[in-house]
């Protein structure tokens, strides 16, 4: 079990670039509890200027979730601490709780960042939380032949949104270790009661380890790092082969060349073919893996002379002898609706409103708004260029038509696989994407390196 001593936050904190200042999340639990006393220590200690701002998400879930939220406040005024509580508010749903409740948390955390100025949200995931993650993915994964990426856990970075980096400092530490910590400072923690009910998955999984199963807590950790290592490895060769036969013709139209179809590197191609098909159809998720396998075969087997046309996760795969062309399919395109500031359009353009942005509305362009309008390209056949345009966002004012000369908007592509939450494993395959179809470049993590900081006993 780890000491937690000034050397060991210091090992915790060096890394970590905290010069445009950092949040914590503190539900007033022991984890962020002691995260958030122990980086206030090195901060003190070492860069006594950093701004450090503590913020509580009050899910108002329970009777008592708000005086939690009072409490996490008075403590951070007794150690002279910047404090914000924000709160989910609405309706809450009757199913998947747990997963709404964590969106709803970073979304609120994000805002608050934003406010802030601050890039940078820390959080208390323990090594303890990181074993408890493996073990749900890998009943999940026993059940859905799932790929295994998940099996990596939580990665020390992510990138939220496309600018949030969250960071987890204390992945390679042990909650007992933490509170042993804290009861040494004399600070008391807020044990929440949702952490005991076994109605949910991760507090049977939890009860399953705090019943003495370390051998179990070690097998989960180290399947977590072979997953990281073996995920980050696949995701570098499919960067490769994205940035060696890769390319853009058209607005919405990806090209890979001949060649790809023969790469000797099977699993890194299917990868990639994964992500430019979730990337071409603007879907969150990659497509299932054994599809994706029975495609690729399918596209290696292709002789010709006619196209081979297939559909995925709303995407169009047209294998010819000019390539494989990826673009979205014509249907189910997002109905015309209002421009809205930050929103992402058909999970492929995130949308930056300029002034007037609520008379405007954004919409599928269609086949008959790019008939006669097509660029040359003499990499891809003008039929695909024609489908992929058809399936590309157009701003139009809600009684004058189609907008021409000022735009009241400009539409971002984006990696819909890695827009929301991008984790610090996949870096390699999200860079290469964001190159290839113009969206904005990835930020460098806050770290001097994304590699897991690996548990480790006394």
């Amino acid at each position: 079990m780890l000491t937690i001593e000034s050397p060991e936050t210091d090992r915790l904190f060096s890394s970590i670039d905290l010069s445009g200042g950092a949040i914590v999340a503190v539900s007033g639990g022991s984890d962020s509890t002691a995260l958030l006393l122990l980086l206030k220590d090195h901060i003190e200690r070492h860069s006594p200027t950093v701004r450090l701002l503590a913020v509580t998400v009050d899910h108002a879930l329970r009777a008592g979730s708000a005086a939690e939220a009072d409490t996490v406040a008075r403590l951070c005024a007794e150690r002279g601490i910047p404090h914000k509580t924000v709160r989910w508010d609405g309706p809450k749903p009757a199913t998947g709780l747990p997963a709404a409740a964590r969106d709803a948390r970073y979304r609120l955390l994000g805002r608050a960042a934003r406010e802030a100025g601050i890039g940078l949200v820390l959080t208390g995931h323990t090594a303890d939380d990181q074993a408890e993650t493996v073990l749900m993915r890998q009943a999940r994964a026993a059940s859905t032949e799932a790929d295994g990426r998940g099996l990596a856990g939580m990665a020390p970075a992510t990138l939220y949104d496309g600018e949030i980096w969250i960071v987890r400092p204390l992945l390679g530490t042990r909650r007992a270790a933490l509170r042993g910590w804290l009861t040494g400072q004399g600070a008391g923690w807020i044990d929440d009661p949702t952490n005991d009910n076994r109605t949910f998955e991760r507090p049977r999984i939890r009860a399953r380890l705090g019943d003495g199963e370390a051998t179990q807590f070690e097998r989960a950790i180290a399947t977590a790092d072979r997953a990281a290592g073996a995920r980050t490895d696949l995701g570098t060769r499919a960067a490769a082969l994205m940035r060696a036969h890769a390319s853009r013709p058209a607005p919405g139209l990806l090209r890979l060349a001949p060649a790809f179809a023969t790469a000797a590197d099977r699993p890194a191609a299917v990868y990639a073919l994964r992500i430019l098909v979730a990337i071409a159809g603007g879907s969150s998720f990659l497509p299932d893996l054994a599809r994706a396998e029975a495609l690729f075969s399918r596209i290696c087997g292709w002789r010709g002379p006619d196209p081979l046309r297939a559909t995925l996760s709303h995407a169009v795969v047209d294998r010819r002898s000019a390539g494989l062309f990826l673009h979205r399919e014509g249907r189910d395109l997002p109905p015309a609706g209002p421009v809205r500031d930050g929103t992402v359009w058909d999970g492929r353009y995130r949308i930056t409103l300029g002034d007037g942005g609520g008379e405007f509305l954004i919409a599928a362009k269609g086949e008959s708004a790019v008939a006669g309008a097509l660029p040359v390209t003499a990499c891809a056949p003008a039929s695909l260029v024609h489908a992929a345009l058809a399936a590309e966002p157009v701003f139009s004012m809600e009684k004058q038509g189609i907008m021409g000369g000022y735009l009241p908007a400009s539409a971002q592509p984006v990696a819909a696989p890695f827009a929301h939450f991008l984790s610090g494993f996949d870096l390699a395959p999200a860079r290469a994407v964001a190159e290839l179809i113009g969206a904005t470049a990835i930020a460098a993590p806050p770290l001097g390196s994304i590699g897991l900081k690996p548990w480790s006993k006394a």
